[in-house]
């Protein structure tokens, strides 16, 4: 499906809204349009072009077989993000980053393969077996593990890029991903620093109609 983003549809999802004046990060000053109210107004313009930038390459990847990990761990975030990875058959962190999952890969599959081990055995109902204890502590590591790996137990090896919502929240994301040379696309608000950012996306990170229109603009391109 060909995308229909315009300033009209960013608009109409407060895409435009930024942060506070005195929270901005001087050096999102070229992707500013101006201040209303003492918040930072994005300049939608340039949000235009780099969105379309974006979406062209992340057809790319996607088209030719490559696998994006999709990372929105705060609350505004977290079903959406879950949601459109699922949609779009791409990998997904929205719990909480645990810190390695790039940087460490090997531990993280381990990791992986325990959680499948006992999701396997809780579904074939193996943990009969066991005490009423032994069962509560069998299905809180389970849960725990579920919560954190659910979205990347079938990601065999390091995603060929990663989409972040917030760059300020998802520090750990966004550093792993630059010391293993994987490509960062991000939306990118006002308080927060582009730098080493591939692919930036200037807009609101905070709202959930602005979170749905990004992810929905994928989900569109690749339908």
């Amino acid at each position: 499906m060909k995308n229909n983003i315009s300033i009209e549809n960013m608009f109409n999802n407060y895409v435009h809204y930024g942060h506070s004046i005195k929270n901005w990060n001087p050096k999102m000053k070229k992707y500013i349009y101006g201040i209303h109210n003492g918040i930072h107004i994005i300049n939608l313009d340039k949000t235009l072009v780099l969105f379309n930038i974006a979406l062209k390459k992340i057809k790319n990847i996607i088209n030719n077989n490559g696998k994006i990990l999709f990372v929105g761990t705060k609350k505004e975030a977290k079903e959406k993000i879950k949601y459109y990875a699922e949609s779009c058959n791409q990998f997904f962190i929205n719990n909480r980053w645990l810190g390695g999952t790039l940087t460490n890969w090997k531990t993280i599959k381990k990791s992986i393969k325990k959680y499948k081990l006992l999701y396997n055995n809780y579904k074939n109902l193996q943990f009969n077996k066991f005490t009423k204890k032994e069962s509560i502590i069998y299905l809180r590591n389970l849960n725990k593990l579920k919560k954190n790996l659910y979205g990347i137990q079938n990601m065999n090896k390091l995603p060929d890029a990663i989409f972040v919502i917030d760059a300020n929240y998802e520090k750990i994301a966004i550093k792993e991903s630059i010391k293993m040379n994987i490509p960062i696309f991000s939306i990118v608000d006002t308080d927060s620093n582009p730098d080493y950012i591939d692919y930036i996306i200037p807009g609101n990170d905070d709202s959930i109609k602005s979170i749905d229109f990004y992810l929905s603009s994928i989900y569109k391109i690749l339908k």
